[in-house]
């Protein structure tokens, strides 16, 4: 699997949002496809590349038509400078790519995305469709489009194959009103009945259009639509079509923000776990990475600051719980994995993200850095909180930030298998220069955590090195900066995959705040 950067461009588009859809047209021999999609935030592309998205993998196709869209907010006041890098696997020596030399083309379409937060959640089936295959009937599956403002067509929705069958029945699924129409309920969709071929030559069976209101009116004698072949019926003077196509049930669900659920009251509950282990080095030394430089914070306390700082402005008290992990207390010398910093197990709140460093610094001074470098007692520390508050009200964001490899890998999976069933989030900061290869295990983008072979319902899990973001000039605010920015870009969804799943819709937002003896005053248009 190799990469070929494309193309390059700048984008500057005059909306606030923008939905991108993928073409590409490529000339090579039998291969996947897919593409990565970036963000440069400088001219030093090498150093300043954030992936923004990857799309599907398509098999065995010169001209691969990406179903996954991208949601891009545009800025007026920044140079948006975007990136495809193609990646495909191939027997051809093409795939290093030939400097100077064309290798295709990159159709990058984009529109104003509208306001619309509506899903809608459907399931057709289908009566006598064409047989084509010759030995059995046929594979049938379907492909949505939406139309576009310049009259072309783009693919939306891919059903699952239904095997062997010419009166299939689809599963149910859900698309956002967004990604069908834009918003506009007239808008034509057109949809494509295939049949299927392992070698990624489908057979076309035919189509037909509709529009999201037609859709809208649910299971009825307007929502059975002929399937014609125009081909076929030009050819054949008594074909009627190539089957019908059903809607067997529709409905409609709107979608909730992140921020819908914060003005309706949720609030956040941040809780950090420091690593006290003795491979952090000792603290009165300048190479240890507790070090207190009276110049400047460490490492720790810079992770600290960059997420906790962000993440206040969402817990009305600001009250929040510090722990330590991996030292020995006074007096008696016992190891713990679950002490709170402030001393107090009756009540671990420090005052702010000051009073967490002002416990931390004072930490210092009373344990003794130990080890080993156990996770899974503080993430089970917070999720007994998180069970006790499953009503949509409270969601807790367990902050860890560590130098070292973790010892308990087994019993942290668990804890997070546990956890992904609570309204928890966990952030992992890795600070200094170990290997943290295996860390990178609990982030589960690509392979979902398991244990004992259950998987995680979620993905609750983001680890990052805070290296990768320190500034090379030596910023430490940008460093900061960078890291809050992309720790805590998931919590937002894993959030809303929490209450999607459990159901919980928030609560009406509170009408805004009057002074008391104070009225508005309307102005007649």
């Amino acid at each position: 699997m190799s990469y070929v950067t494309l193309c390059q461009v700048s984008c500057s588009l005059p909306v606030l949002r923008w939905f991108f859809f993928l073409h590409l047209f490529y000339r090579l021999c039998r291969f996947l496809f897919s593409l990565v999609f970036c963000e440069d935030f400088s001219d030093d592309a090498l150093c300043c590349i954030n992936i923004f998205g990857r799309t599907e993998v398509i098999d065995n196709t010169l001209n691969p038509d990406f179903v996954r869209k991208y949601i891009l907010d545009y800025f007026f006041e920044e140079k948006q400078n975007l990136r495809f890098d193609l990646s495909f696997s191939s027997f051809s020596f093409l795939h290093r790519g030939i400097p100077g030399k064309k290798c295709g083309t990159i159709i990058l379409s984009a529109e104003e995305l509208s306001n619309c937060r509506d899903s809608a959640t459907m399931q057709f089936c289908a009566n006598k469709l064409d047989k084509k295959d010759f030995f059995g009937k046929s594979d049938p599956f379907m492909v949505f489009y939406r139309s576009n403002e310049d009259g072309t067509f783009t693919i939306c929705h891919k059903t699952e194959v239904v095997k062997n069958t010419l009166n299939p029945v689809w599963q149910p699924f859900t698309i956002p009103v967004r990604a069908l129409c834009n918003g506009d309920y007239d808008r034509t969709i057109k949809v494509e009945v295939y049949d299927w071929d392992r070698d990624g030559s489908h057979d076309f069976i035919g189509d037909f259009t509709t529009s999201y209101r037609e859709l809208a009116r649910g299971q009825s004698q307007f929502n059975v639509y002929e399937v014609i072949n125009t081909k076929k019926k030009m050819k054949k003077k008594k074909y009627v079509n190539s089957g019908t196509v059903t809607l067997l049930s529709f409905s409609v669900e709107s979608e909730f923000t992140f921020l819908d659920y914060i003005k309706g009251g949720t609030q956040i509950n941040f809780t950090v776990a420091i690593d006290f282990t003795a491979s952090n080095g000792n603290p009165s030394q300048s190479t240890s990475l507790h070090y207190m430089n009276p110049y400047q914070l460490n490492a720790y306390a810079m992770a600290l600051k960059a997420v906790g700082e962000i993440i206040q402005d969402y817990d009305s008290d600001k009250m929040f719980p510090a722990l330590g992990f991996g030292a020995k207390l006074p007096p008696d010398g016992r190891v713990s994995h679950e002490f709170p910093l402030n001393g107090n197990l009756e009540n671990p709140y420090c005052n702010g993200i000051e009073g967490i460093l002002e416990a931390y610094h004072e930490s210092l001074k009373t344990v003794q850095l130990y080890g080993p470098t156990n996770f899974a007692p503080v993430v089970n520390h917070v999720a007994r909180y998180a069970a006790a508050v499953q009503d949509g009200s409270q969601y807790f964001v367990l902050l860890i930030i560590t130098d070292g490899v973790i010892s308990d890998m087994a019993q942290t999976k668990e804890a997070i298998v546990n956890a992904a069933k609570l309204p928890m989030s966990i952030i992992i900061v890795g600070v200094g220069q170990a290997e943290f290869d295996a860390m990178v295990e609990l982030d589960g983008d690509d392979i979902r955590v398991s244990s004992r072979g259950k998987l995680a319902e979620r993905d609750i899990v983001q680890f990052v090195p805070f290296r990768d973001y320190m500034d090379r000039t030596g910023n430490h605010v940008l460093s900061m900066a960078r890291l809050a920015k992309d720790v805590l870009a998931e919590i937002p969804d894993q959030f809303i995959s929490y209450m999607k799943t459990r159901g919980v819709k928030p609560n009406p937002a509170p009408p805004p705040y009057t002074p008391p003896g104070h009225t508005h005053h309307h102005t007649q248009i």
